[in-house]
């Protein structure tokens, strides 16, 4: 048996097809994985909403979840680890942006909740994808002290116009909020430390498991840290070669039972 004891697995273009499907080799090996004890934690971008039907697919409905990318880890419907943004500074944002920058799209996202003051063709288009509704409420009273924490906003428009609007953001004075693009159009704001490498430290202490008996499994660049700090990192065969590079080992692509036959040939073997 493996030295491995903890599995932190990228949900989209890792556990999914490229038709949004949950490898069908992945759920059968999962009752192998319980009864040798060992968790496997899906880390993700995604909203808790949009993560938990992929844990139930699993048959893994009361396992950590690692959610905006480590900004909330939920167990069981229960938050264990949360960072979420300084609403000091979030306020300061939505002044900005509602002078120079009032096309953009801004979405707010607490804990399950994704919340807008319009439901304009960003915020419609990401419904579509997503499959969740968003609640409409005032922008600035969503962000006010005594409402609940706030995980991540996401920040939609067109390609240039988001592109631009990051670079002066990243000049200007936001020192416990970070911004980074996860597509040409889209822009993640969380606090500052969040990152899927900073969740594998977390969810590694939560279980009181050694960095060299955790692996991890990822297709894109926002993966590579954590492919690279653990002891194991998998990097899936169509993951970009950057992201190869990083990892200790690659596995077959998503569309080809990857993350099963990783599981299989290095922590069931």
């Amino acid at each position: 048996m493996s030295s491995i004891r903890l599995i932190i697995s990228d949900i989209d273009g890792t556990i999914l097809t490229s038709h949004h499907q949950v490898d069908e080799q992945l759920i059968e090996v999962m009752p192998e994985l319980e009864k040798a004890k060992i968790p496997f934690v899906l880390a993700s971008a995604r909203s808790p909403l949009g993560m938990q039907p992929i844990a139930h697919k699993l048959g893994l409905p009361e396992n950590p979840i690692a959610c905006y990318n480590g900004a909330l880890v939920l167990e069981d419907n229960r938050t264990i680890i949360e960072h979420p943004v300084d609403k000091t500074e979030i306020q300061e944002l939505l002044r900005y942006l509602s002078t120079d920058y009032p096309s953009v799209s801004v979405n707010i996202y607490s804990g399950k909740d994704w919340i807008t003051n319009q439901l304009d063709k960003w915020s419609q288009l990401e419904a579509g994808i997503t499959g969740e509704s968003p609640i409409l409420k005032e922008l600035q009273e969503t962000v006010s002290d005594s409402e609940p924490p706030i995980h991540k906003l996401l920040l939609i428009d067109e390609p240039k116009v988001i592109q631009d609007l990051h670079q002066k953001l990243l000049s200007m004075d936001f020192p416990q909020t970070a911004f980074y693009l996860s597509k040409d159009n889209y822009l993640e704001v969380t606090a500052k430390h969040v990152s899927k490498e900073h969740a594998l430290l977390e969810v590694a202490k939560y279980y009181d498991i050694p960095l060299e008996q955790v692996m991890t499994i990822g297709d894109n660049f926002n993966d590579s840290p954590m492919l690279a700090l653990a002891g194991l990192g998998i990097a899936m065969g169509n993951a970009p070669e950057g992201v190869k590079e990083t990892a200790n080992l690659v596995t077959a692509s998503n569309d080809d039972n990857g993350v099963a036959q990783a599981i299989t040939e290095h922590v069931l073997n």
